[in-house]
């Protein structure tokens, strides 16, 4: 669905990305690991379009976007949650929903498989989003990105700051999104990162380190120290 080929980034004086090369499979999760600061947000910005390539290619299916404009990338089908959630919080819930829908309308169907995963949206629908929790906040940024149909999710920490049982919440909702969204996923929630990852990718100072499978990284101990190191199985 998604492949990054020799991807170099550049933010004004800093080189962020090194030629980052990884893929994401269709059809399942790939979880972009990496410790702080290894580049996993910039990766993201640059494969929707916020940031652009200062070398190398990505292609999206058959196409090549590495010069497209966000809201071209949007529209081929790529959607993008931001580690800092990207909600209008003086709009209500049902307001955020309608704005990031393309029709400027809401399908039925649609909005009742979104209540679904997230019940606390249909409780407070006609609430401002500000006075949502961090988790109901988080819940409503990733339903403004799948309120249309997506063939890619970018989310970037979708756990961070979160509460255990608003995690394990977030875990379920998460594997009913993936049976019919391609994702790609920043965590650093290991718990999270095993429970769903079916691909990983680790980055480390701007370039791709490993990859393989999640449940390979989540049985070799030695592997996790040698790459992020700490046992990740301690960091649950």
């Amino acid at each position: 669905m998604l492949e990054l080929s020799g991807v170099h980034t550049h933010i004004g004086p800093y080189h962020i990305l090194q030629g980052v090369d990884f893929a994401v499979p269709s059809g399942g999760l790939t979880m972009l690991l990496g410790r702080n600061g290894a580049g996993k947000t910039t990766a993201l910005r640059t494969v929707m379009g916020l940031w652009h390539a200062s070398k190398g290619t990505i292609r999206l299916a058959s196409s090549d976007i590495t010069a497209a404009q966000t809201p071209d990338i949007a529209r081929a089908g790529v959607g993008y949650v931001p580690e800092t959630m990207g909600i209008f919080t003086g709009l209500t819930v049902k307001e955020n929903l309608v704005l990031a829908a393309r029709e400027r309308e809401l399908d039925d169907a649609r909005l009742g498989w979104i209540f679904q995963l997230f019940p606390a949206l249909k409780r407070f629908w006609t609430l401002p989003a500000g006075g949502l929790s961090g988790g109901q906040k988080q819940m409503l940024s990733i339903a403004r990105a799948v309120i249309e149909p997506r063939r890619l999710l970018l989310i970037d920490e979708p756990t961070k700051g979160l509460a255990p049982a608003i995690i394990a919440g977030m875990i379920d909702a998460f594997r009913e999104l993936k049976q019919s969204t391609t994702m790609l996923v920043v965590e650093q929630n290991f718990r999270f990162a095993k429970s769903l990852g079916d691909t990983v990718a680790v980055m480390d100072s701007g370039r791709i380190v490993h990859t393989g499978a999640m449940a390979e990284l989540a049985a070799d101990v030695p592997l996790q120290t040698r790459l992020l190191g700490l046992d990740l199985g301690a960091h649950q």
